[in-house]
């Protein structure tokens, strides 16, 4: 398996601070025009862009999904960032540091997209190139959509000098480019088939140790981390919180290095959950 210090080598991970600018539709509508002319002459079909401005950029958004980690211009890189850039500040950057922590920890609702961290943690499959059906709801598919097409790529060089598919438990670093955090750390968790199995728990466990110990390495001083598993990966919310939050205190307690940690989750359901575990472990 490809440590940091190899892959280092491989994909930049210096980060650059971005300024963000809110564009008008129009200038949005113009900007997909450009994009999808691109994009559909790779695809070998006609541009016609006789639509609103919200059917174009859901077209951009399939057609991303779907695209193979190949090369793009730079053109395609400079009006893509400005576009995605301009919509995470249309959503709303919400900042990490502001957060109330209780002994590191701190539990946050919304959309881990919106988050300004160190690193957020992306629930990866274990070729690490994101989600490949056109608009899927997975964390996957939102996070590499929103961040660019450089996340892709990242992870595709990533994965072509190890030369095998990303173990279960283990995770991999890269920019997150047009997102307010400034990493994304990947990492494969494990999938329930009929009942959880002691495999699964401690491939679970070595998905929160492997991410923290990456974001020390990488002296990041913030991290928030998805439901790791949960959803389509089987894993049941309340077994998976148990483990995380177990998991991330004991790390902190262990080796003392001063992170803070965001349990960031989405439905209600799994607020209570991690309400009811952070209280009583």
């Amino acid at each position: 398996m490809l440590t940091l210090e190899q892959y280092k080598e491989i994909v930049d991970l210096r980060f650059r601070p971005r300024k963000r600018e809110i564009l008008s539709e129009e200038e949005k509508s113009a900007i997909c025009d450009e994009m999808l002319g691109i994009l559909l002459e790779e695809r070998n079909e006609i541009a016609a862009f006789s639509y609103p401005y919200k059917v174009k950029r859901d077209l951009i958004w399939g057609f991303l999904n779907q695209r193979l980690p190949n090369p793009v211009s730079p053109r395609f890189l400079e009006i893509q960032d400005k576009l995605f850039s301009s919509e995470t500040e249309e959503r709303g950057v919400v900042d990490a540091d502001e957060f109330a922590y209780d002994d590191g920890i701190a539990l946050w609702q919304g959309d881990i997209t919106r988050l300004k961290a160190d690193a957020v943690v992306n629930a990866a499959n274990n070729s690490l190139l994101g989600c490949f059906i056109p608009h899927h709801k997975c964390i996957d598919n939102v996070i590499h959509s929103r961040a660019g097409v450089q996340v892709r790529l990242d992870c595709s060089k990533i994965m072509g000098a190890q030369g095998e598919s990303e173990p279960s438990g283990c995770a991999k670093i890269t920019l997150a480019y047009n997102l307010p955090s400034k990493y994304i750390i990947h990492t494969v968790g494990p999938m329930v088939s009929i009942q959880v199995t002691e495999d699964n728990e401690r491939v679970l466990r070595n998905c929160y140790l492997s991410c923290l110990n990456l974001a020390r390495e990488m002296k990041l001083k913030s991290i928030a981390f998805c439901c790791i598993s949960t959803g389509i990966f089987g894993f049941p919310g309340e077994d998976a919180a148990a483990i995380a939050v177990g998991a991330v205190k004991n790390w902190l307690l262990e080796t003392g290095y001063p992170i803070r940690v965001v349990f960031n989750v989405f439905l209600d359901k799994d607020l209570e959950i991690y309400r009811d575990v952070l209280k009583n472990t």
